[in-house]
């Protein structure tokens, strides 16, 4: 099986350029909701002190997460908010002090056997660091440990722009061997592959440079071909296995961690301070000068673009990630979040959106698709509303990368029809089951 793509442009103008760290803003607000899975539980109220590191949101449920004060200051609200993807959440908004207190309660946890090392894990409020944001001690806990021989590092970075990987491997390189250590340590793993694209010399360099010190750890050097990152994609192009329609890496054996979820891992073991502040590059042909900064998590759009030196005109879109699989930002007082790896400031002519016209059937999209979906068939189906031909052409393995809409030449919302179209499939199979529950009543 040959898995297919396309070649973006790289524009990884901040891939030199060292994170600066940037100060606490007047306020932050902070989502209850920075993961996949049920939204946290608020655990302050209004007119509470916290300090930096403070547990705000308690994990809900198995799939949720705990949030933390990225700031030392009062509770100045608690309210809701609608997300850029148009969910309604609960959030914290917190007034700062300008001390940037620690919580007294910050210690490294008492880790000793893998139960521990998972907990460590969910009281960190570690998620998946690269944009997905699942929470990371779910992943981990794995109930057959003997089941899983290989840990995948996914280090591609392969979106446009995007660098804050790339300045975690070569900036926090040591965190990474250490996240490697830890995991060896208490899952008894033995194969570590890093999985990095050829475009990234240094990092490719550094991690090279300790792997050969590191008994089990292997830097596979991968053609710069989007989606790379993909989980299901990397995980072929590693190990050469197939993750089954609506499986995970753990059906074949695998974990898939993202490096700098991996690095904040071991961070978190060595000094007890959990997820507060995120790596994020500000890049786009609206910004002035384009850098990595180090941003309280809850810091708004408008205090991170501020900080980081601002925009030299006006953007016509904000978008959060990168511009393939990004999400466009309502507001510039929407805030940085767990997973926000990038914010991208676009003008008016590289936000410019290109007439769509009628397709005609060169089926680019189809090669191009990185799992040989068709799009095209999908786009007649949707129009249809024929939710079973929908499921049979497997648009619920869409992995929304943009491929087909990057590549088609009539520039048609491809992408967002497959979206549509899972939404259809969900429906019905969600009317199967109720069906089938109604059945066994009787």
């Amino acid at each position: 099986m040959k898995l297919h793509g396309i070649r973006v442009p790289h524009k990884k103008n901040t891939a030199e350029i060292k994170p600066v760290e940037i100060a606490a803003p007047s306020s932050v607000t902070i989502p209850m909701s920075m993961h996949i899975g049920k939204t946290a539980r608020v655990a302050v109220k209004k007119g509470d002190t916290v300090k930096v590191g403070q547990l705000i949101g308690e994990a809900d449920g198995y799939i949720s997460s705990n949030i933390h004060s990225s700031v030392s200051g009062t509770v100045e609200k608690i309210g809701e908010t609608i997300t850029s993807n148009g969910e309604r959440v609960t959030c914290v908004t917190i007034a700062a002090d300008g001390k940037q207190e620690k919580y007294e309660g910050i210690k490294p946890p008492a880790v000793k056997d893998f139960e521990s090392f998972v907990e460590a894990v969910k009281d960190s409020g570690a998620v998946g660091l690269g944009g997905a944001g699942f929470p990371s001690f779910v992943k981990l806990s794995v109930k057959e440990l003997s089941s899983v021989d290989a840990l995948i590092i996914n280090a591609a970075e392969c979106e446009p722009y995007i660098t804050s990987d790339t300045r975690t491997m070569i900036d926090k390189s040591e965190f990474v061997f250490k996240g490697i250590a830890a995991v060896r340590k208490y899952m008894g793993i033995k194969r570590f592959i890093i999985g990095i694209e050829n475009n990234k010399r240094r990092a490719i360099e550094v991690m090279k440079s300790l792997a050969e010190k590191t008994d089990g750890v292997e830097v596979r050097v991968l053609p710069a071909i989007y989606p790379q990152g993909g989980e299901k994609v990397l995980v072929y192009n590693t190990v050469k296995r197939i993750i089954p329609r609506g499986g995970l890496p753990l059906d074949v054996g695998v974990i898939v961690s993202n490096v700098t979820t991996l690095a904040f891992i071991a961070e978190y073991l060595e000094t007890g301070m959990p997820l507060v502040s995120k790596c994020v590059t500000v890049d786009g042909s609206a910004v002035k000068e384009p850098k990595n900064v180090i941003a309280p998590i809850g810091t708004s759009i408008a205090d991170l673009i501020e900080s980081a030196g601002g925009l030299k005109c006006e953007p016509a879109k904000i978008i959060y990630g990168g511009p393939m699989m990004g999400i466009t930002v309502p507001s510039l007082d929407e805030p940085v979040l767990k997973n926000t790896n990038a914010v991208i400031f676009m003008d008016s002519k590289e936000a410019r959106q290109p007439k769509t016209t009628p397709c005609i059937s060169c089926g680019a999209c189809a090669q191009h698709c990185p799992f040989r979906l068709d799009p095209r068939a999908i786009a007649r189906a949707y129009k249809l509303s024929d939710a079973e031909e929908l499921e049979k052409l497997c648009v619920d393995m869409c992995m929304e990368c943009g491929c087909c809409s990057f590549v088609c030449p009539a520039h048609r919302p491809l992408v967002q029809t497959n979206k549509l179209g899972k939404q259809l499939v969900k429906r019905l199979r969600n009317e199967r089951k109720a069906q089938k529950a109604k059945e066994a009543e009787k």
